[in-house]
């Protein structure tokens, strides 16, 4: 299905396809996700950029797919979140996981349903992420999103998004810039491009090794091998699921597999592609080879899916890969920095990898626009690293502790390493029986499945992330309750998080209700949310604060009849919260102080100079940690 026809206005000068600039202010290297969303939020803020992509801007593998609230808010800043919505599900029936023994197969022991667990913001959870934020979760896998991207990407900054152009040689200038080596890979012609910055959006394929990055974290802790194919399932007894794990006893206790619907738009057992993974069984070869041809790939994938030998699947490309849990040391080298894959990998597990690139240039751009505006020391970006190494960090751990809980079902099901498929058919003809035994294993089971929880329902680790550290001014208060559970979110105005979602309606000054997020200037200035007894000050602190060159601040006057701003906001009616392009707290105050104008100042300037430090040890170690330890008990 084709992406929508994006028209929307230059955001910068048009640049001839044929004409290579000597200088730019921003180089990007990478075409994914990352890559075109930072071309996209620099060119807003009127930053000159250009993009450099080795291959084109056409996915032929689905990669990624779940696009999480936050990342939903991001690409509606960007103009882009009603062009995904259009290509995604219309109705909610996709939004949960399931485990099976197979689709189907020849016994009453195959296509068992062993449970489910809502996911995404569907079912029980419908709720409660609606009070999270004003979008939607999402899904569209990369197939099509990569090209929707770039369709925007290139009309916001045309001639400017390059394809076939690899990057072949880095050379820091002593901190005053990079002059990079680009190579047309179709002529073999070689320029060079100097840029006073260079976003390393590539996954690290080739930036990697010209910047010298060192990754922390195990590789290969295990093996998945990955085809994209169109195939009818519609017999499948179950109707609804985006995505299901299969659990066998050939796996001995591990799941086999996993089965993705792809779409387009049915996103059911009546979608049209899918992803059939496969991960090793016991006596695979360690470099995870199933198969050398074509028919060996689809009998592996038959027989996993429990289909006939003869049913008809079509293979359109496969992707062997591995697990990793690796964090970069640095995000920042010099004049550049690492964002997406290139500074983190991790598995699938939670859908954080996509999510966790986008919001790394959304931290980035706002950044290196008022450094280049004359705005912010080169101080600010220093800050970049401080705040997203540890969500990387944090994100790469809970990923990996995810995947270990499909490992746990297996054994509730009875399932064990070195057991003989005999006897595992056995324990799952247990599980069925209309026993006590049968029971007290259905309810193992099923408390296992709820476990996932973790993995599909972890709503604060999607809108509850926030910064110990960085272009912040931390108030020494402590995080909210719950901080720590990846489920229960809890909103706060406490510097480093994310501003709490409230419907501000007519009263606020809009014809209709607004939330407070669409209320945040996301150009070159921060936005101040106060109430009416503390308006007038407040606003005449903002005109004092901002010069001719400075970075503004925006007044947002909530009223007192939004009670739900009342509840989150944490500060009194005439305290004041202030908020940067990105959505996150910087700064807040209790009451009205004695002298607005030099406290607002201070905090401006802080926060623009890179604001604080971590305090004693690297706040990424704990979750480097876990890191360590979710991966070694995934390899064993």
């Amino acid at each position: 299905m084709p992406p929508p026809t994006v028209s929307r206005p230059a955001l910068l000068a048009p640049l001839d396809p044929a004409h290579w600039p000597e200088e730019v202010p921003v180089l990007i290297v990478g075409g994914g996700p990352a890559g075109l969303s930072a071309a996209v939020l620099l060119a807003q803020r009127g930053v000159e950029v250009l993009l450099v992509e080795r291959r084109g801007f056409t996915s032929h593998y689905p990669r990624a797919h779940l696009l999480n609230v936050r990342t939903m808010e991001i690409l509606a800043e960007m103009g882009v979140a009603d062009d995904v919505y259009a290509l995604a599900p219309s109705d909610d029936r996709w939004r949960k996981v399931v485990w099976y023994t197979s689709v189907g197969g020849p016994t009453p022991l195959h296509g068992v349903k062993l449970g489910e667990v809502p996911a995404w913001g569907g079912g029980p959870d419908a709720v409660r992420y609606a009070e999270a934020s004003p979008r939607r979760f999402s899904n569209l896998p990369q197939i099509r999103l990569d090209r929707l991207l770039w369709q925007h990407a290139d009309a916001c900054a045309p001639g400017r998004i390059r394809g076939g152009q690899e990057l072949t040689g880095l050379e820091q200038q002593d901190g005053n810039g990079i002059t990079a080596t680009v190579t047309d890979r179709a002529t073999g012609a070689v320029r060079q491009v100097r840029a006073r910055y260079l976003v390393a959006a590539d996954g690290g394929r080739v930036s990697a090794g010209l910047l010298g990055t060192e990754l922390d974290g195990p590789r290969a802790i295990r093996d998945v091998v990955s085809h994209y194919v169109s195939t009818d399932l519609r017999t499948w007894s179950e109707p609804d699921a985006l995505l299901a794990h299969f659990i066998q006893p050939s796996g001995q206790g591990r799941t086999v597999g996993a089965l993705q619907a792809l779409g387009p738009l049915r996103y059911g057992r009546e979608s049209p592609e899918w992803v059939v993974a496969l991960t090793p069984r016991p006596g695979d070869p360690a470099d995870g080879t199933v198969a050398e041809d074509e028919e060996g790939l689809l009998a592996r994938a038959r027989a996993m899916l429990g289909l006939p030998a003869d049913h008809p699947i079509t293979r359109h490309a496969s992707s062997h890969w591995q697990y990793e849990g690796v964090v970069a040391r640095r995000f920042r080298i010099g004049s550049a920095f690492l964002v997406g894959d290139a500074a983190h990998r991790h598995p699938p597990t939670g859908g954080l990898g996509l999510n966790c690139a986008v919001q790394d240039v959304h931290n980035l751009a706002w950044k290196l626009a008022a450094v280049l505006g004359g705005q912010a020391d080169d101080g600010l970006l220093d800050s970049y690293e401080r705040e997203r190494r540890p969500i990387a960090a944090y994100y790469t751990a809970h990923a990996l502790e995810n995947a270990g809980r499909h490992a746990p079902i297996g054994a509730a099901l009875g399932l064990a390493p070195g057991q003989s498929e005999e006897d595992g058919w056995h324990q799952v003809e247990v599980f069925l029986s209309d026993t006590p035994d049968g029971a007290e294993r259905r309810a193992r089971v099923a408390a296992a499945v709820a476990e996932n929880a973790n993995d599909y329902s972890q709503l604060n680790v999607e809108a509850g992330y926030s910064y110990p550290a960085g272009a912040l001014v931390a108030d020494g208060t402590p995080p909210p309750p719950g901080h720590d559970s990846p489920i229960e979110y809890q909103p706060t105005t406490r510097p480093g998080h994310h501003l709490p979602h409230v419907w501000v309606g007519e009263g606020g000054g809009v014809a209709e209700p607004v939330s407070t997020l669409d209320l945040v200037s996301t150009g070159a200035a921060f936005t101040l949310f106060t109430g009416p007894a503390g308006a007038g000050a407040w606003r005449e602190a903002a005109g004092a604060v901002v010069g001719p060159a400075a970075f503004g601040v925006e007044v947002v006057v909530v009223p007192d009849a939004v009670a739900g701003w009342a509840q989150v906001r944490e500060v009194g009616p005439a305290g004041a919260v202030l908020v940067r392009p990105d959505r996150k707290v910087a700064w807040r105050v209790a009451d009205l102080p004695g002298d607005p104008v030099g406290e607002l100042r201070a905090a401006v300037l802080l926060v623009l100079n890179g604001g604080c430090v971590p305090a004693g040890a690297d706040p990424a170690d704990p979750f480097l940690a876990r890191i360590r330890q979710a991966a070694l008990a995934l390899g064993r």
